[in-house]
């Protein structure tokens, strides 16, 4: 078996700079250094003018109680498909791609309409009582 041949590199002569690029404008990236789905339209078209907002969380829950009429706009339309099922602002913030804060004033201008219901979510007790605990053991014994 023969040794692979080499070759020694020479140092090249440098090469002129390029010209400078005119300045692009900046480009929003994600986190992970994607960039967004480009939106077309503006926050505040999506938002409304009135600036009025219903008390919701990220863990509120919201259900749809119609379907979405045809004066809707596609952004009302699409929380309400998703919301068939109760559904956090959070995940419906997440799903759309739009802001907390637009979110809530999409969900505000929708609870008024009557078309969706807010709701908190159901808390669960953390730790059931020990005496019900045991008189349920107890019971089973018994059988």
């Amino acid at each position: 078996m023969t040794p692979p041949r080499r070759t020694r590199r020479r140092p090249q002569p440098l090469a002129p700079e390029p010209a400078p690029r005119p300045p692009q404008p900046a480009q929003p990236t994600v986190a992970d250094g994607r960039r967004p789905r480009a939106n077309p339209e503006r926050l505040y078209s999506v938002a409304g003018s009135d600036g009025a907002r219903a008390e919701l969380d990220l863990v509120t829950l919201i259900v749809a109680r119609t379907a979405p009429p045809v004066s809707a706009t596609p952004e009302q339309s699409a929380v309400l498909r998703l919301c068939r099922a109760p559904l956090s602002v959070a995940e419906l913030s997440a799903y759309l791609g739009l802001p907390f804060s637009t979110m809530t004033v999409l969900l505000t201008e929708l609870i008024t309409a009557e078309l969706v219901h807010a709701r908190a979510p159901i808390v669960r007790q953390a730790v059931p009582d020990r005496s019900l605990l045991e008189a349920v053991m107890h019971g089973l014994q018994r059988l």
